[in-house]
Protein backbone atom coordinates (compact mmCIF):
# COMPACT_ATOMS: atom_id res chain seq x y z
CA UNK A 1 0.00 0.00 0.00
CA UNK A 2 1.41 3.35 -0.98
CA UNK A 3 2.12 5.71 1.87
CA UNK A 4 2.03 9.36 0.92
CA UNK A 5 2.13 12.44 3.08
CA UNK A 6 0.72 15.63 1.62
CA UNK A 7 2.47 18.54 3.23
CA UNK A 8 1.66 22.18 2.62
CA UNK A 9 4.71 24.41 2.46
CA UNK A 10 5.20 27.04 5.15
CA UNK A 11 4.33 29.65 2.55
CA UNK A 12 1.00 27.95 1.87
CA UNK A 13 0.16 27.64 5.56
CA UNK A 14 0.93 31.28 6.21
CA UNK A 15 -1.10 32.40 3.24
CA UNK A 16 -4.08 30.30 4.35
CA UNK A 17 -3.88 31.77 7.84
CA UNK A 18 -3.84 35.30 6.45
CA UNK A 19 -6.65 34.47 4.03
CA UNK A 20 -8.91 33.55 6.92
CA UNK A 21 -8.41 37.06 8.34
CA UNK A 22 -9.09 39.01 5.15
CA UNK A 23 -12.50 40.54 5.73
CA UNK A 24 -12.41 42.05 2.24
CA UNK A 25 -12.13 38.65 0.50
CA UNK A 26 -15.37 37.93 -1.41
CA UNK A 27 -17.37 35.06 0.03
CA UNK A 28 -19.69 34.58 -2.96
CA UNK A 29 -19.43 31.17 -4.62
CA UNK A 30 -21.31 31.97 -7.84
CA UNK A 31 -20.97 34.93 -10.18
CA UNK A 32 -21.95 35.88 -13.71
CA UNK A 33 -19.43 36.15 -16.53
CA UNK A 34 -19.53 39.94 -16.42
CA UNK A 35 -18.47 39.92 -12.77
CA UNK A 36 -15.21 37.96 -13.11
CA UNK A 37 -12.97 40.99 -13.36
CA UNK A 38 -14.88 42.66 -10.52
CA UNK A 39 -14.19 39.63 -8.33
CA UNK A 40 -10.48 39.81 -9.13
CA UNK A 41 -10.13 43.58 -8.79
CA UNK A 42 -12.03 43.58 -5.47
CA UNK A 43 -8.92 42.15 -3.81
CA UNK A 44 -6.36 43.84 -6.07
CA UNK A 45 -5.71 40.57 -7.85
CA UNK A 46 -4.13 39.51 -11.12
CA UNK A 47 -5.83 37.17 -13.60
CA UNK A 48 -3.42 34.84 -15.41
CA UNK A 49 -4.04 32.78 -18.52
CA UNK A 50 -3.36 29.07 -18.15
CA UNK A 51 -0.32 29.31 -20.40
CA UNK A 52 1.05 32.21 -18.39
CA UNK A 53 0.84 30.02 -15.29
CA UNK A 54 2.88 27.34 -17.08
CA UNK A 55 5.81 29.70 -17.60
CA UNK A 56 8.32 31.62 -15.50
CA UNK A 57 8.15 33.29 -13.10
CA UNK A 58 5.33 31.00 -11.91
CA UNK A 59 6.46 27.60 -13.23
CA UNK A 60 10.23 27.33 -13.46
CA UNK A 61 12.34 24.45 -14.71
CA UNK A 62 13.63 23.12 -11.38
CA UNK A 63 10.95 24.64 -9.16
CA UNK A 64 11.38 26.74 -6.03
CA UNK A 65 9.91 24.46 -3.35
CA UNK A 66 12.87 22.37 -2.30
CA UNK A 67 16.29 21.09 -3.28
CA UNK A 68 15.77 19.36 -6.66
CA UNK A 69 17.86 16.49 -5.32
CA UNK A 70 14.87 15.67 -3.09
CA UNK A 71 12.53 15.16 -6.03
CA UNK A 72 11.85 11.65 -7.20
CA UNK A 73 14.76 9.96 -8.90
CA UNK A 74 12.93 10.18 -12.21
CA UNK A 75 12.81 13.97 -12.06
CA UNK A 76 15.43 14.81 -14.69
CA UNK A 77 17.45 13.36 -17.52
CA UNK A 78 20.71 13.94 -15.64
CA UNK A 79 23.26 11.27 -16.42
CA UNK A 80 22.01 10.49 -19.91
CA UNK A 81 25.14 11.58 -21.72
CA UNK A 82 23.74 10.76 -25.14
CA UNK A 83 21.61 13.91 -25.02
CA UNK A 84 22.89 16.79 -22.84
CA UNK A 85 19.66 18.68 -23.57
CA UNK A 86 17.88 16.38 -21.14
CA UNK A 87 20.13 17.54 -18.30
CA UNK A 88 18.36 20.91 -18.45
CA UNK A 89 14.81 19.49 -18.45
CA UNK A 90 13.06 18.63 -15.18
CA UNK A 91 10.17 16.24 -15.56
CA UNK A 92 9.05 16.57 -11.93
CA UNK A 93 8.97 20.01 -10.27
CA UNK A 94 7.14 22.08 -7.66
CA UNK A 95 6.82 25.89 -7.62
CA UNK A 96 4.99 27.50 -4.72
CA UNK A 97 3.02 30.43 -6.12
CA UNK A 98 3.85 33.75 -4.46
CA UNK A 99 1.61 35.37 -1.89
CA UNK A 100 1.08 39.10 -1.59
CA UNK A 101 -0.89 40.03 -4.67
CA UNK A 102 -3.81 37.62 -5.12
CA UNK A 103 -3.48 35.48 -8.26
CA UNK A 104 -6.38 33.93 -10.18
CA UNK A 105 -6.96 31.59 -13.11
CA UNK A 106 -10.19 30.70 -14.86
CA UNK A 107 -11.23 27.79 -17.02
CA UNK A 108 -14.08 25.58 -18.20
CA UNK A 109 -14.14 21.99 -16.92
CA UNK A 110 -13.64 19.36 -19.62
CA UNK A 111 -13.76 16.10 -17.64
CA UNK A 112 -15.80 14.26 -15.02
CA UNK A 113 -15.23 11.22 -12.84
CA UNK A 114 -18.62 9.56 -13.30
CA UNK A 115 -17.09 6.63 -15.16
CA UNK A 116 -14.07 6.44 -12.89
CA UNK A 117 -11.36 7.30 -15.40
CA UNK A 118 -10.36 10.62 -13.81
CA UNK A 119 -9.62 9.91 -10.16
CA UNK A 120 -9.33 12.92 -7.86
CA UNK A 121 -8.40 15.17 -10.74
CA UNK A 122 -9.94 17.10 -13.59
CA UNK A 123 -8.95 19.34 -16.47
CA UNK A 124 -9.96 22.87 -17.38
CA UNK A 125 -9.62 24.81 -20.60
CA UNK A 126 -9.42 28.50 -21.43
CA UNK A 127 -9.98 29.85 -24.91
CA UNK A 128 -7.57 32.71 -25.66
CA UNK A 129 -7.88 34.32 -29.10
CA UNK A 130 -9.71 31.24 -30.31
CA UNK A 131 -6.97 28.85 -29.17
CA UNK A 132 -7.37 26.27 -26.41
CA UNK A 133 -5.16 26.38 -23.34
CA UNK A 134 -5.48 23.64 -20.72
CA UNK A 135 -4.42 22.63 -17.22
CA UNK A 136 -4.75 19.60 -14.95
CA UNK A 137 -5.93 20.12 -11.37
CA UNK A 138 -5.35 17.59 -8.59
CA UNK A 139 -8.01 17.70 -5.84
CA UNK A 140 -8.26 15.26 -2.93
CA UNK A 141 -11.91 14.37 -3.39
CA UNK A 142 -13.69 11.52 -5.12
CA UNK A 143 -16.83 12.38 -7.10
CA UNK A 144 -15.55 15.91 -7.55
CA UNK A 145 -17.68 16.03 -10.70
CA UNK A 146 -20.77 16.18 -8.52
CA UNK A 147 -19.93 19.78 -7.68
CA UNK A 148 -17.83 20.76 -10.68
CA UNK A 149 -19.48 19.34 -13.79
CA UNK A 150 -18.35 19.31 -17.40
CA UNK A 151 -18.82 22.69 -19.04
CA UNK A 152 -18.87 24.69 -15.80
CA UNK A 153 -16.46 27.61 -15.81
CA UNK A 154 -14.63 28.26 -12.55
CA UNK A 155 -12.48 31.05 -11.14
CA UNK A 156 -9.73 29.86 -8.77
CA UNK A 157 -7.58 31.90 -6.43
CA UNK A 158 -4.17 30.23 -6.65
CA UNK A 159 -1.65 32.32 -4.66
CA UNK A 160 -0.05 30.09 -2.03
CA UNK A 161 -0.88 26.90 -3.93
CA UNK A 162 1.64 25.22 -6.23
CA UNK A 163 2.14 24.66 -9.91
CA UNK A 164 4.04 21.44 -10.52
CA UNK A 165 4.89 18.83 -13.11
CA UNK A 166 4.38 15.10 -12.71
CA UNK A 167 6.17 13.26 -15.53
CA UNK A 168 6.23 16.57 -17.44
CA UNK A 169 2.46 17.11 -17.03
CA UNK A 170 1.72 20.55 -15.49
CA UNK A 171 -0.90 20.64 -12.74
CA UNK A 172 -2.23 22.89 -10.01
CA UNK A 173 -1.35 21.08 -6.79
CA UNK A 174 0.28 21.06 -3.35
CA UNK A 175 3.59 19.35 -2.50
CA UNK A 176 3.41 15.65 -1.67
CA UNK A 177 6.19 13.50 -0.23
CA UNK A 178 6.22 9.75 -0.83
CA UNK A 179 8.10 8.01 1.99
CA UNK A 180 7.26 4.37 1.20
CA UNK A 181 10.68 2.76 1.02
CA UNK A 182 9.04 -0.66 0.63
CA UNK A 183 7.11 0.24 -2.52
CA UNK A 184 7.71 -1.50 -5.83
CA UNK A 185 10.71 0.31 -7.39
CA UNK A 186 10.82 2.54 -4.31
CA UNK A 187 14.07 4.16 -5.38
CA UNK A 188 12.19 5.77 -8.26
CA UNK A 189 9.22 6.90 -6.19
CA UNK A 190 10.45 8.20 -2.82
CA UNK A 191 10.70 11.98 -2.80
CA UNK A 192 8.71 15.12 -3.51
CA UNK A 193 6.17 15.38 -6.31
CA UNK A 194 2.92 17.28 -7.04
CA UNK A 195 0.07 16.15 -4.78
CA UNK A 196 -3.66 16.75 -4.38
CA UNK A 197 -5.16 19.97 -3.03
CA UNK A 198 -7.36 19.33 0.06
CA UNK A 199 -10.95 19.59 -1.10
CA UNK A 200 -12.05 22.06 1.60
CA UNK A 201 -9.24 24.40 0.58
CA UNK A 202 -10.02 24.07 -3.12
CA UNK A 203 -13.73 24.72 -2.52
CA UNK A 204 -12.93 27.85 -0.51
CA UNK A 205 -10.79 29.22 -3.32
CA UNK A 206 -13.16 28.41 -6.20
CA UNK A 207 -16.07 30.41 -7.61
CA UNK A 208 -18.54 29.15 -10.21
CA UNK A 209 -18.90 31.43 -13.23
CA UNK A 210 -22.18 31.40 -15.13
CA UNK A 211 -23.87 28.18 -16.21
CA UNK A 212 -22.28 25.16 -17.93
CA UNK A 213 -21.58 25.35 -21.66
CA UNK A 214 -20.12 22.85 -24.08
CA UNK A 215 -16.31 23.00 -23.95
CA UNK A 216 -14.29 23.56 -27.11
CA UNK A 217 -12.93 20.36 -28.60
CA UNK A 218 -10.07 20.60 -31.09
CA UNK A 219 -10.31 18.24 -34.06
CA UNK A 220 -6.89 16.79 -34.86
CA UNK A 221 -5.06 13.84 -36.35
CA UNK A 222 -2.43 11.66 -34.69
CA UNK A 223 0.25 13.12 -36.96
CA UNK A 224 -0.50 16.57 -35.51
CA UNK A 225 1.17 15.71 -32.20
CA UNK A 226 2.84 12.31 -32.08
CA UNK A 227 6.24 13.45 -33.36
CA UNK A 228 6.56 16.56 -31.19
CA UNK A 229 10.04 16.51 -29.69
CA UNK A 230 10.27 19.68 -27.61
CA UNK A 231 9.66 18.68 -23.98
CA UNK A 232 8.81 22.25 -22.96
CA UNK A 233 6.30 22.94 -25.73
CA UNK A 234 4.64 19.59 -25.06
CA UNK A 235 3.60 20.94 -21.66
CA UNK A 236 1.32 23.41 -23.44
CA UNK A 237 -0.38 20.62 -25.41
CA UNK A 238 -0.99 18.38 -22.40
CA UNK A 239 -4.51 18.45 -20.97
CA UNK A 240 -6.33 19.68 -24.09
CA UNK A 241 -9.73 18.28 -25.04
CA UNK A 242 -9.34 16.81 -28.52
CA UNK A 243 -11.14 14.63 -31.03
CA UNK A 244 -8.87 12.39 -33.09
CA UNK A 245 -10.41 11.58 -36.44
CA UNK A 246 -10.43 8.47 -38.60
CA UNK A 247 -8.87 5.96 -36.22
CA UNK A 248 -9.43 2.38 -35.11
CA UNK A 249 -8.25 0.16 -32.28
CA UNK A 250 -5.56 -2.27 -33.38
CA UNK A 251 -6.27 -4.73 -30.57
CA UNK A 252 -2.75 -4.20 -29.26
CA UNK A 253 -0.87 -2.68 -26.35
CA UNK A 254 2.61 -1.15 -26.19
CA UNK A 255 5.23 -3.54 -24.80
CA UNK A 256 7.97 -0.96 -24.15
CA UNK A 257 7.35 0.61 -27.53
CA UNK A 258 6.62 -2.62 -29.43
CA UNK A 259 2.96 -3.07 -30.51
CA UNK A 260 1.89 -6.48 -29.17
CA UNK A 261 -1.41 -8.33 -29.66
CA UNK A 262 -3.81 -8.46 -26.73
CA UNK A 263 -4.90 -11.89 -25.52
CA UNK A 264 -8.25 -13.52 -24.75
CA UNK A 265 -7.30 -14.31 -21.15
CA UNK A 266 -9.39 -13.33 -18.12
CA UNK A 267 -8.70 -9.65 -17.33
CA UNK A 268 -9.13 -10.35 -13.61
CA UNK A 269 -6.15 -12.71 -13.69
CA UNK A 270 -3.06 -10.57 -13.19
CA UNK A 271 -0.67 -13.42 -13.97
CA UNK A 272 -2.14 -14.40 -17.34
CA UNK A 273 -4.71 -11.74 -18.20
CA UNK A 274 -2.78 -8.50 -17.71
CA UNK A 275 -2.83 -7.93 -21.47
CA UNK A 276 -6.38 -9.09 -22.18
CA UNK A 277 -8.29 -7.55 -25.10
CA UNK A 278 -10.31 -5.22 -22.88
CA UNK A 279 -9.76 -1.55 -22.09
CA UNK A 280 -7.93 -2.06 -18.79
CA UNK A 281 -7.33 -5.47 -17.19
CA UNK A 282 -6.19 -5.67 -13.59
CA UNK A 283 -2.76 -4.44 -12.55
CA UNK A 284 -2.99 -6.28 -9.24
CA UNK A 285 -4.01 -2.97 -7.63
CA UNK A 286 -0.73 -1.32 -8.56
CA UNK A 287 -2.94 1.41 -10.01
CA UNK A 288 -1.16 2.51 -13.17
CA UNK A 289 -3.42 3.20 -16.18
CA UNK A 290 -3.58 0.65 -18.96
CA UNK A 291 -3.20 1.73 -22.58
CA UNK A 292 -4.40 0.31 -25.85
CA UNK A 293 -3.21 1.32 -29.33
CA UNK A 294 -5.23 3.21 -31.90
CA UNK A 295 -4.06 3.84 -35.44
CA UNK A 296 -5.09 5.79 -38.51
CA UNK A 297 -5.01 4.58 -42.09
CA UNK A 298 -1.60 6.23 -42.61
CA UNK A 299 -0.09 4.09 -39.86
CA UNK A 300 0.35 6.79 -37.21
CA UNK A 301 -0.32 5.36 -33.77
CA UNK A 302 -1.00 6.58 -30.25
CA UNK A 303 -2.51 5.20 -27.04
CA UNK A 304 -5.88 5.37 -25.32
CA UNK A 305 -5.51 5.35 -21.53
CA UNK A 306 -8.02 3.73 -19.15
CA UNK A 307 -7.83 3.00 -15.42
CA UNK A 308 -8.47 -0.52 -14.17
CA UNK A 309 -10.97 1.12 -11.77
CA UNK A 310 -13.05 2.67 -14.57
CA UNK A 311 -16.57 1.27 -14.83
CA UNK A 312 -15.89 0.17 -18.41
CA UNK A 313 -12.40 -1.27 -17.80
CA UNK A 314 -13.42 -4.86 -18.61
CA UNK A 315 -15.42 -4.11 -21.73
CA UNK A 316 -13.95 -5.59 -24.89
CA UNK A 317 -12.09 -3.23 -27.20
CA UNK A 318 -14.14 -2.16 -30.24
CA UNK A 319 -14.20 -5.16 -32.59
CA UNK A 320 -12.69 -7.53 -30.03
CA UNK A 321 -14.51 -10.42 -28.39
CA UNK A 322 -13.89 -13.78 -26.77
CA UNK A 323 -12.41 -15.03 -30.05
CA UNK A 324 -9.71 -12.37 -30.30
CA UNK A 325 -8.97 -9.07 -32.02
CA UNK A 326 -9.44 -9.93 -35.71
CA UNK A 327 -12.34 -7.51 -36.20
CA UNK A 328 -10.88 -4.46 -34.42
CA UNK A 329 -9.81 -2.69 -37.62
CA UNK A 330 -13.39 -2.97 -38.93
CA UNK A 331 -14.60 -0.21 -36.59
CA UNK A 332 -13.36 3.21 -37.65
CA UNK A 333 -14.28 6.68 -36.44
CA UNK A 334 -13.43 9.34 -33.86
CA UNK A 335 -11.95 9.16 -30.36
CA UNK A 336 -12.46 12.12 -28.02
CA UNK A 337 -10.62 12.73 -24.76
CA UNK A 338 -7.83 14.51 -22.95
CA UNK A 339 -4.49 14.66 -24.74
CA UNK A 340 -1.69 13.58 -22.43
CA UNK A 341 2.08 13.68 -22.66
CA UNK A 342 3.75 11.53 -19.99
CA UNK A 343 7.54 11.30 -19.78
CA UNK A 344 10.03 10.42 -17.10
CA UNK A 345 13.61 9.34 -17.45
CA UNK A 346 12.59 5.68 -17.45
CA UNK A 347 11.39 6.04 -21.02
CA UNK A 348 13.85 8.60 -22.33
CA UNK A 349 15.90 5.91 -24.09
CA UNK A 350 14.73 4.59 -27.40
CA UNK A 351 13.15 1.20 -26.93
CA UNK A 352 15.45 -0.47 -29.45
CA UNK A 353 18.18 -0.57 -26.81
CA UNK A 354 20.38 2.10 -28.35
CA UNK A 355 21.66 5.11 -26.50
CA UNK A 356 20.36 7.58 -29.06
CA UNK A 357 17.41 9.74 -28.10
CA UNK A 358 14.25 10.11 -30.12
CA UNK A 359 10.60 10.89 -29.35
CA UNK A 360 8.43 7.84 -28.87
CA UNK A 361 4.90 7.57 -30.20
CA UNK A 362 3.73 6.00 -26.94
CA UNK A 363 4.70 8.97 -24.77
CA UNK A 364 1.34 10.40 -25.91
CA UNK A 365 -2.11 9.15 -25.03
CA UNK A 366 -5.78 10.08 -25.06
CA UNK A 367 -7.69 9.56 -21.81
CA UNK A 368 -11.34 9.02 -22.58
CA UNK A 369 -13.97 10.14 -20.08
CA UNK A 370 -16.47 7.37 -20.85
CA UNK A 371 -17.37 5.02 -23.68
CA UNK A 372 -19.50 7.81 -25.13
CA UNK A 373 -16.21 9.38 -26.26
CA UNK A 374 -15.83 6.60 -28.83
CA UNK A 375 -17.73 7.07 -32.09
CA UNK A 376 -16.57 4.04 -34.04
CA UNK A 377 -18.67 2.49 -36.81
CA UNK A 378 -18.39 -0.69 -38.86
CA UNK A 379 -16.84 0.13 -42.21
CA UNK A 380 -19.38 -2.02 -44.08
CA UNK A 381 -22.65 -1.90 -42.15
CA UNK A 382 -22.27 1.52 -40.52
CA UNK A 383 -23.28 0.00 -37.17
CA UNK A 384 -21.95 1.58 -33.99
CA UNK A 385 -19.66 -0.92 -32.28
CA UNK A 386 -21.59 -3.01 -29.73
CA UNK A 387 -20.47 -2.66 -26.13
CA UNK A 388 -19.75 -6.11 -24.74
CA UNK A 389 -18.33 -6.77 -21.30
CA UNK A 390 -15.99 -9.67 -20.67
CA UNK A 391 -17.96 -12.76 -19.66
CA UNK A 392 -21.13 -11.81 -21.52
Amino acid sequence: MKKSSIILSATVLVSLLFASCRTEEPQVRYIQEADVLKQVSAVGGKLLTLNELKQAPYMTEQGNYCDPALYRLRASGTGHSYDPYLDTIWLFSIDTLPVGQPLFIRGRITTDDLSGNFYKSFCIQQIVKGQQQALRISVDASSVGGMYQIGQEILIRIDGLDIGRYANQPQLCVPSYNNNVNANKASEKVGWAPGRIPFAEFKKRTTLVGTPRTPQCDTIYIADFVNYLDQVNNRFEDGKLVCIQSVFYTGQYSDYGVPTDCTTDNPDDFTNGSNANVFAPTTGNMGYPQSRIISDIKGFQTLVSVSEYAKFSHFYLPGADSNGIANCSSYVGDVTGILGYYRDNNNIKMYNGSDSYAPSWDDWSITIRSLDDLKLYHITTGQLWPRIEYGE
